[in-house]
């Protein structure tokens, strides 16, 4: 996952020295990567009926008051159109090969490539852990900050979007344990 920046509060100056890094970030990879912008509508309405239960149970008059016009100030302001939120992920593919027509090779066999030993599994691991680090290094030069994701937190992401209507409301299932490492 990564942050966001407010790209038009920058200087021209600065704009420049961002356009400048992201094009030499991306000149430097030597694989693929995939970048990712995900928007959600925002559901609030948990929020507004937290808010309710505070103004029920406030004691204060003048504090009961201050919430109630909060409340309206919340309704109205999302009354105008969806809130949104928007997220930011980078995907660091892993391929065993990276050679330039090998995935139609591939296809082109029937059987199964062989399991991987557990030696061999850690060290694709690794090298998958090192493109995330040079992608983070590379980002992080723009002024973007990175946070690999869980396994809990890819399962959160890949239901959400297969699910849309059931992650608008907050309901995601639970996850066995098993699944997470």
């Amino acid at each position: 996952m990564v942050s966001s920046l407010n790209f038009a509060l920058k200087s021209d100056e600065e704009q420049n020295a961002i356009i400048y890094q992201f094009q030499n970030f991306l000149n430097s990879l030597d694989f693929s990567l995939e970048i990712v912008v995900q928007s959600r509508r925002l559901n609030i309405t948990g929020y507004l009926d937290k808010l309710k239960e505070l103004e029920r149970k406030q004691e204060n008059e003048l504090l009961k008051t201050q919430t109630a016009g909060y409340q309206k100030f919340i309704k109205d302001l999302i009354g105008g159109g969806a809130i949104m939120s928007k997220s930011f992920f980078v995907v660091v593919p892993f391929t065993l090969v990276e050679i330039p027509g090998m995935k139609k090779m591939m296809g082109l066999l029937k059987k199964q490539p062989p399991p991987f030993s557990e030696e061999r599994f850690q060290q694709c691991k690794s090298q998958l852990w090192q493109r995330m680090e040079f992608v983070a290094l590379g980002l992080r030069r723009c002024g973007l900050q990175c946070v690999p994701l869980n396994t809990s937190e890819l399962i959160e992401l890949f239901w959400g979007l297969y699910h849309p209507e059931e992650a608008e409301v907050g309901y995601y299932p639970e996850i066995p344990p098993e699944l997470i490492r």
